[in-house]
């Protein structure tokens, strides 16, 4: 019996059981976090002491906390806050629960009563404040809920008696944030919801200044959250232009400008007198006196709101720019009131002395009542004053009021160009742009040019082409003015050569605005003679190119100039017309051949291209897979046909063409039809162009600008079909290897994860592509073994089609011209070897998302070398939207050369894939909730050339012993 026991015992043990694998589930990992709230609980009952508890509170306060752990801490902090005695750690457990609100998943609702709550109990002053300014921050967060703010606002009016001015100025904050305004609070009345605004002009008055500051800027917010504020508060704000402290004196002169734009047309009554003026005139008075305040920070704000007061009286205005009182501005009284008054008088006339009965009026300065004489000249004032900042104010306060009026702007041109000769540079700068915008209103006389030219000689670069570009779109009133700018464009090109491009740009737009007064001055500046032959001018000479730029530009509205043309100026025209298109105009000159018929046909030819292009699309989305008989031709057909130079920019669309191509020359080829044991690692063009199609996705991402998230989720589609490609050719060439397969197969899958938390919004549109294939051949393809993997890969390769694309309204492509060095010099730099030379680099750019990060520059060398440079920020300008400025300089440094070589100088464009994109900005935050794992292509960084290279002669030297 016990032998037969032991038999079956042996026989249970030993028993095999074989699970299918499908049936096996696939384990996941689940990363358990230790509990903030528990920690915090521990540490608080550690401590011994308030010292203790508020330095476990400070260590606390430097760790983030998830929105899952944010109540159960919040409890904890508030049960320790009931018990605390210390004031100092009731009041950093108040500040911990203001910050907590902020937490992003966490509904702050569920705090508030309790901090009503603490706010009622509360008696320590600074404790209120603080609990005060965490129910601010609470209201913040909830903007949408009139309740909450209705509640928050009872507590703020409760505490307004406060002692204390931390506590006042708290619940001034708390009502401009959260208190009732006009259309909110269904349950409460129309009276209470305006009562708000009058509960807090109550405090313009309050003897701290900081309450008076809170209030002001309290009732700012209320204005912004779109309160209706009343005009009776117009003398409080007015009387605190006048107060001591510096921040009520500012936030006043919001309080009166804001007043001005509500009320432009009231009338308001003048202090000691029976007269009246319009509000918008009365508070532009008052702000003009603030620019002789005694703080600069109030000068500084007073100009740029005096700026922006557009409505105000014309004699007011053209008041700021004379020191002087005018007459119209005070007020006069008529003869009939003068002689009521001397008849009142009983005086009559003795007729002994002249015109002794004539009416004698004196004018008292203290009596002037219709604009306060230290409001006199606030702009000249302005432009004086000692403080840079007030001066640049001052000039763009000036400048916005002279674009809306022309008369004020002839008025002000003198002002604005004697500030050229300012002793800080960026009020020069400052002051040639904002002559710049409104040089449509002003035309310069002799003397005003006179001054602007001898900026020329400014040291700045910034300073001489912001003064071409000045020159570009003003105009002047006499030839002489003409020649004068010419002669110091000439001497500015001889004292820098690096500004032959602006000078020649500044001399083409000077010609074309001035036709009339160039003409005269044709013979003398080509120096022709009507009888004797003058010698023909060197073309080399840039003094020369820019004469005849002017004289060319300024003949294309002038049909009587070619006239006096010599026969070697109509060469010079040819070849300047080849060699510099962009500044030299197509000339109807008699027996040439005219051009214009050309020009127009070819901007009339854009919008057809444009429709052919997106016929093209449409025919190519018509590809139902990659398979398809005559998809091949018809993607090659396409290709051939699009490429319109006309659109350049959209043609780069076609890229997606190019790709599917490439996937359908790859998977056609004998690679596919080849056994795997007799499949070669590296055979035919698949893999070559599968590297091209991942390196054209970056360029569509990272070069474009404008695309909308749908065309970047095709880009990414894209680029994941082709590296679907490279694991299953790289799986091929693996030759039975497991380990490396397995790699490529986690790391792709990795990428199709990111892709379907980046994109899932957009994947209903990617259902016929390889996406979609995909999913629906393999829905959980993490749970398919290699092998599987790979076979369902290659299916949905030959399924898919290629993705519609819809040309997007405004999409801009990232280019840059190099402007220096020209690389048409043939005198190469000579420098001894192992030391370096400088090179000067210019360079435009055009729709370059972040510059100052992306741009380098690479140096190749003839030996293979490159040197990549990565400019300063201080390098970059922005002279317009959109468009930006390198002026850097390259360091050059090599070994002895027995002769001289070519260096290639390129501009290249950084990129990494862990960016966001042009379209998908809110869209990256995915990678923050993966399980510890971020998207593989996260790592992918590279450049992309996207300017053409410019070679440069350079010769090293040996060192002399």
């Amino acid at each position: 019996m016990a032998a037969h026991l032991k038999k079956r015992v042996y026989e249970e043990f030993s028993r095999v059981v074989q699970v299918p694998a499908e049936e096996v589930a696939s384990k996941k990992l689940r990363l358990c976090k230790p509990s903030k709230s528990a920690a915090l609980y521990v540490d608080l009952c550690k401590a011994a002491n308030a010292t203790d508890a508020l330095h476990f509170l400070l260590r606390f306060a430097r760790k983030p906390v998830e929105a899952e752990s944010v109540e159960g801490v919040v409890r904890i902090l508030l049960e320790h806050y009931y018990k605390e005695t210390d004031n100092s750690v009731r009041l950093k457990i108040a500040s911990l629960l203001g910050v907590l609100s902020t937490t992003p998943g966490f509904s702050p609702d569920c705090i508030v009563e309790d901090l009503v709550t603490a706010v009622g109990n509360e008696k320590s002053h600074q404790v209120l404040a603080q609990l005060l300014d965490s129910l601010l921050t609470v209201g913040t967060q909830l903007p949408q809920s009139p309740s909450v703010g209705q509640r928050l606002a009872e507590v703020a009016r409760k505490h307004l008696s406060d002692a204390s001015f931390g506590v006042r100025t708290k619940c001034l904050q708390l009502l401009g944030r959260v208190g009732a305004v006009d259309g909110e609070a269904p349950g409460t009345s129309a009276g209470g919801a305006r009562d708000v605004p009058t509960v807090i002009s109550d405090f313009f008055g309050d003897q701290d200044p900081r309450v008076r500051t809170a209030a002001l800027k309290a009732m700012l917010q209320l204005h912004e959250r779109g309160t209706k504020i009343q005009q009776v508060i117009y003398e409080q704000a007015c009387r605190l232009l006048a107060d001591d402290y510096e921040q009520v004196r500012s936030a006043a002169v919001q309080m009166v400008w804001v007043l001005s734009v509500l009320y432009p047309e009231s009338i308001v009554p003048i202090p000691s007198s029976n007269e009246e003026i319009r509000l918008v005139d009365d508070a532009f008075g008052k702000i003009s006196h603030m620019v002789s305040d005694g703080s600069w920070m109030v000068r500084v704000q007073a100009a740029k709101t005096l700026g922006s007061m557009s409505q105000v009286s014309p004699h007011f205005l053209e008041q700021t720019l004379d020191k002087k009182l005018m007459s119209d501005l005070r007020r006069k009284r008529t003869a009939h009131e003068r002689a009521k008054e001397l008849f009142a008088s009983g005086e009559f006339s003795s007729g002994r002395k002249w015109a002794d009965d004539a009416p004698k009026e004196k004018v008292d300065t203290n009596t002037v009542n219709l604009i306060a004489s230290g409001a006199c000249g606030a702009f000249v004032h302005g432009l004086e004053d000692e403080m840079f900042e007030v001066r640049i104010a001052a000039v763009e306060a000036l400048c916005r009021l002279a674009r809306s009026s022309a008369g004020f702007a002839e008025k002000c041109l003198d002002f604005l160009v004697d500030m050229f000769n300012d002793e800080i540079e960026e009020v020069r700068l400052q002051s040639i742009h904002v002559l710049r915008e409104i040089s449509t209103h002003i035309t310069l006389r002799e003397d005003q040019l006179d001054t602007v030219l001898a900026v020329l000689e400014d040291s700045s670069r910034d300073i001489r082409e912001a003064l071409h570009e000045l020159l570009c779109y003003t105009n002047v009133s006499t030839k002489e003015c003409i020649q004068l700018a010419l002669l110091e464009l000439l001497k500015n090109l001889n004292k820098y050569p690096a500004d032959r491009n602006s000078v020649w740009k500044c001399l083409k737009f000077l010609g074309s605005r001035h036709p009339m007064l160039v003409l005269p001055l044709v013979p003398e500046l080509l120096s022709t003679h009507p009888y004797f032959d003058t010698p023909e001018p060197d073309m080399d000479d840039p003094a020369y190119i820019a004469v005849l730029v002017l004289v060319f530009n300024a003949a294309k509205s002038c049909p009587t100039m070619p006239a006096l043309f010599s026969d070697h100026t109509f060469r010079h025209y040819a070849y300047l017309r080849d060699s510099l298109s962009h500044l030299v105009p197509p000339l109807p000159l008699p027996g040439r051949k005219q051009v214009h018929a050309l020009d127009s046909a070819d901007c009339q030819g854009v919008e057809s291209a444009r429709l052919f292009l997106q016929q093209s699309l449409d025919r190519v989305s018509t590809i139902q897979n990659l398979e398809a008989p005559g998809a091949q031709d018809l993607l090659i057909f396409t290709i051939r046909y699009t490429h319109t130079p006309a659109l350049m920019v959209t043609t780069v669309f076609m890229c997606v063409c190019v790709c599917a191509l490439l996937f359908l020359q790859a998977l056609h080829e004998k690679l596919w039809n080849t056994p795997v044991p007799l499949c070669p690692e590296r055979s035919g063009t698949a893999p070559a162009a599968t590297r091209q199609v991942v390196e054209e996705t970056y360029k569509l991402e990272f070069m474009y600008s404008g695309l909308e998230s749908s065309q970047v989720a095709v880009i990414h589609h894209v680029r994941l079909q082709a590296k679907a490609l490279q694991l299953v050719l790289s799986a091929r060439g693996a030759h039975g290897s497991v380990d490396p397969v397995v790699g490529v197969c986690e790391k792709f899958l990795q990428e199709l994860d990111g892709f379907h938390r980046l994109f899932a919004a957009e994947l209903p549109l990617l259902q016929d592509g390889f996406a979609g294939k995909l999913a629906e051949a393999a829905p959980r393809p993490a749970s398919r073994k290699p092998s599987e993997l790979l076979r369902i890969l290659e299916t949905s390769l030959r399924r898919s089609a290629p993705l519609q694309l819809s040309l997007p309204p405004q999409i801009h492509r990232a280019t840059a011209n190099i402007i220096e060095p020209t690389g048409e010099s043939d005198n190469p730099l000579k420098f001894t070897s192992g030391l370096v030379v400088a090179l000067d680099v210019d360079a435009t750019l055009e729709h370059v998302r972040d510059p100052h990060n992306s741009v380098k520059v690479e140096v190749l060398y003839p030996d293979g070398q490159s040197h990549v440079i990565h400019p300063k920020p201080g390098d970059f300008r922005k002279p317009g939207p959109q468009r930006h400025r390198l002026i850097t300089q390259v360091y050059l440094s090599h070994g002895a050369w027995t002769e001289p070589s070519q260096v290639e100088l390129r501009l290249l464009l950084a990129y990494s894939s862990s960016c966001s994109s042009s379209a998908g900005d809110s869209k990256l935050a995915w990678s923050d909730s993966l399980d510890g794992l971020p998207p593989a292509e996260s790592a992918v960084e590279g450049t992309i050339a996207f300017s053409d290279p410019v070679k440069v002669f350079i010769m090293p030297k040996p060192a002399r012993r």
